[in-house]
């Protein structure tokens, strides 16, 4: 029998949602494997939740096995960790389900976040809305739209009643804004954007401070559309004004630029941890914008905000998977749910991934890293993937 998962809400991100997608932590995990979903599942929102002694799972939304139009789905379901059993809730409410939106838990309440939905000619539209779930009721009801319509943001949870949505894609491209949503008071606002215009990038939020890396970004060239961006960005929220971020780069993670890579924190290590992902940016059948299918990067890491340096965990994860924002941490491993595997597939497992970090690789991890320099020992201002 699967023992309890125990659970203590973490402040993140897409998946993403941060992440979104949310991510959270999970006090205690056995590597027992947990059932999968009901139906294989990737770009889903996953959110975590306590109550009453109990604790829960969401998997909302996302794209089905065939990645066609006609298979993103409003479904959402729920996992009790002690019945093991995933149950239907209620569809999310709107007229088509939606793919790449981003979750947060605040106040026990589960809020999804914008995303996007397609059309039978496979155009993208990308929407405002925000659905908000009470999970002991079960039922939906609706928030303030968010000002710009975006999906595939990093999200981040502040002081349980800001949500941060940095970056993202909206129907004229990635933006660097950064939109704030006081769930109080139920209203938006702007804070200081982020250096550049970003999609598909990961990240997570620990306390006061944000961390994103990678992406995609518009290519100057014009072909393909979009291009990996290896830039990794801080910011640390102005604790009276959370409108005011302080933005700094970081050095590179230990490998190449990568696109909708997993990511979750762990405020007790005070770490934020990331798997799988993609070379090269791609659409929503797995397919790259060069032409190229993508495949998902086998490297788990983590970025140790009190060291400030990067960690490799393990350089040929099994069943590696990309296109699964969100992680959940626990003290043992990490946790995804659905996801992409290898040769575009996808997948309704729950994988399950050790935490044990590798020594430092001198190559990846050295002085250069530190120095904020590339392999070529030379400053490394973005590299840009094909």
């Amino acid at each position: 029998m699967c023992a309890r998962l125990y659970w203590k809400q973490m402040k993140i991100f897409r998946l993403p949602l941060l992440v979104a997608l949310l991510a959270a932590s999970l006090l205690a995990q056995s590597s027992d494997p947990l059932p999968p979903l009901p139906a294989p599942v990737t770009n889903n929102a996953i959110a975590v939740y306590q109550s009453r002694g109990h604790d829960f799972l969401f998997s909302i939304m996302g794209l089905g096995k065939s990645k066609t139009w006609d298979s993103v789905t409003s479904k959402a379901y729920m996992l009790d960790s002690d019945l093991l059993q995933w149950d239907a809730l209620p569809l999310v409410p709107g007229a088509a389900g939606r793919l790449a939106a981003m979750s947060a838990v605040v106040d026990g309440q589960i809020y999804v976040l914008g995303g996007a939905i397609i059309d039978s000619q496979k155009r993208e539209n990308f929407l405002p809305g925000v659905n908000v779930l009470d999970p002991i009721s079960r039922k939906w009801y609706r928030g303030k739209d968010m000002p710009i319509p975006i999906a595939d943001s990093v999200v981040g949870v502040y002081r349980d009643r800001y949500i941060f949505l940095i970056g993202g894609r909206s129907d004229s491209g990635p933006v660097s804004a950064v939109q704030v949503y006081d769930t109080k008071r139920e209203r938006w606002f702007q804070a200081t954007p982020i250096p550049y215009a970003v999609y598909g990038h990961s990240g997570a939020m620990v306390d006061d401070t944000i961390l994103y890396i990678d992406g995609a970004t518009m290519n100057p060239s014009g072909t393909p559309l979009f291009v990996a961006t290896d830039q990794c960005w801080i910011g640390k929220v102005h604790h009276k004004d959370p409108s005011k971020i302080e933005w700094s780069s970081v050095p590179a993670q230990p490998g190449n630029a990568r696109f909708r890579t997993a990511a979750g924190a762990s405020e007790k290590e005070h770490k934020i941890y990331f798997t799988g992902g993609s070379d090269i940016p791609y659409s929503d059948n797995g397919i790259g914008y060069n032409g190229s299918p993508a495949e998902p990067s086998p490297v788990t890491f983590d970025y140790d905000l009190h060291e400030k340096k990067w960690e490799v965990i393990n350089q040929n994860t099994p069943h590696p998977l990309m296109d699964a924002h969100t992680l959940i941490v626990t003290p043992d491993g990490l946790l995804l749910l659905g996801g992409m595997e290898a040769g575009q597939k996808v997948t309704a497992q729950v994988t399950f991934i050790k935490k044990q970090t590798l020594p430092p690789s001198p190559q990846k991890l050295g002085a250069k890293a530190a120095a904020g320099q590339n392999s070529q020992g030379q400053q490394n201002p973005g590299r840009q993937n094909p």
